[in-house]
This record gives structure tokens, sequence and C-alpha cells, in this order.
């Protein structure tokens, strides 16, 4: 399926709103003078409880796509609405506000800070928000991911499996609507990279967590309820499982 002749309806049963609403997003970066199109009229919703993953080659858009998604980027041209907000509409504090409240991140590199310890990396973005409640929520999603025990740790002393599974508490710890995950099993051996997506998979059917996951492994992306497959900016092909 193109995508850029309509929307790619990307929905579960009994959910009408979308999380995510991308429509004829285009985006363009000047590289070397040369004009670049790295998202090519794409057009998408996600809805709550969704598990889509993007899958491609390097360069093909979906950590473009990830970005405009979280209103990290403004396309150039069409539209995102995050929550059924226009992130074009939005000034800067606007922005950094509707981020913290409804989304969450985790990246391959985990990006945990290595001066605190564990539960101080996941209770930093509420702490950021202001929110009274840190520490407490801090713990609960510690205990979530089975890592309680390890919270006054600090990154180093962890393995990569476990910095991936504190980086995927701090980005739930506010409870977001929508996560982003970007090659989260990409530093990861197999075996700890299947456990990171069984997590994720739960958090979308338990929590009714929108995830939208942009990935270079075929076999991890059809754990995904939806499959979009991303060739030169634009959706060559889409699948639900």
């Amino acid at each position: 399926m193109n995508s850029a002749t309509g929307r790619v309806p990307l929905t579960l049963a009994g959910e009408n709103r979308p999380v995510a609403s991308l429509d004829q997003v285009v985006k363009e970066f000047r590289t070397d003078g040369q004009l670049v199109r790295a998202v090519d009229g794409v057009s998408l919703d996600v809805f709550p409880g969704a598990f889509v993953t993007l899958v491609g080659r390097s360069g093909c858009g979906k950590s473009t796509l990830l970005n405009l998604a979280g209103a990290m980027d403004f396309p150039t041209s069409g539209e995102v609405r995050l929550d059924g907000v226009a992130t074009s509409s939005l000034d800067d504090a606007e922005l950094t506000r509707l981020r913290r409240e409804k989304v969450g991140f985790i990246f391959q590199s985990f990006q945990l800070l290595p001066t605190l310890n564990v539960v101080e990396n996941v209770e930093l973005p509420l702490l950021l928000a202001g929110k009274s409640n840190a520490r407490e929520a801090a713990e609960v999603r510690l205990e979530w991911v089975e890592l309680e025990s390890y919270a006054a740790r600090l990154p180093h002393q962890l393995s990569g499996g476990q910095m991936q599974r504190v980086a995927i508490a701090r980005a739930l710890v506010h409870d977001p609507k929508l996560l982003l995950a970007d090659e989260p099993t990409g530093n990861l051996d197999t075996a700890t990279g299947n456990l990171i997506l069984a997590l994720l998979r739960s958090i979308a059917t338990d929590q009714k967590t929108a995830i939208l996951m942009a990935t270079h492994s075929g076999e991890a992306a059809a754990l995904g309820d939806v499959v979009v497959q991303l060739r030169d900016g634009r959706i060559e092909a889409i699948s639900k499982r």
C-alpha cells in the first residue's frame, strides 16, 4: 500500500480516536546543498493499545517519523496531531508540556544519566515536571520491570538488558499515551532483545499504551499488531497480525 494516496488506518477494535495522527506528512532536510526528502507524503493513525512497528533499511525514514509523531520535530508540510492536538499550533512551552504528559521515549543507547542511580533516573521526568510523587511512582515502575532491588545501583553496574528495562520504566513513569521506541533491541543480544520485545508487547496489551517502534529487524517488527514497511520515506507495504 502506498501512503501517498491516502490515510493508512492502524486501529484496534473498539478504539476510534488516534493517539498520534500523521496526515500527508513530508519532511525535508538540506544536506551539503542537497534537498533530501526523508519522509514523503506519509499518512497514518496509531490508536490506543496498538503496537505498530516501522521496518526498513537505514535512511528509510523510521527515526524521522518517530520524531515527528512525538513532537520532537515538525513536518515541512502536512499535519501531525498528538492526542488530538496539532503540534504546529503550539509554542515551545506547550510542546514541552505535551511531550512530558503524553509521550515516552526509549532509545537504542538507553540514555541513562551515569551519575544518577536507577531510581533517580526513573523519577527524573516527574521531577522535571514538578510532580510531588516522583519517588513513589518510580518505585512502582521499577517493580513492574522487576528491578526494584537495583534501585540504588548506578547504570554502569547494570547489564545492557537491565539498563533498557530501567529506560522503559523511565519512559512509562508518567503514564504516557504514546511510547516511541527507536531500535530498542539494537545494542542487546538476541535473548535479551526478545525479553525487551515481550515487555513492550505487554505494555500495549495490558496498559493500552500505543507503541510506535522503529527497527531494522523484520523478525522484531513481526511482533507488532501492524507492520509498516518503509522505503525512501514512503510506506511501501502494510500488514496486520
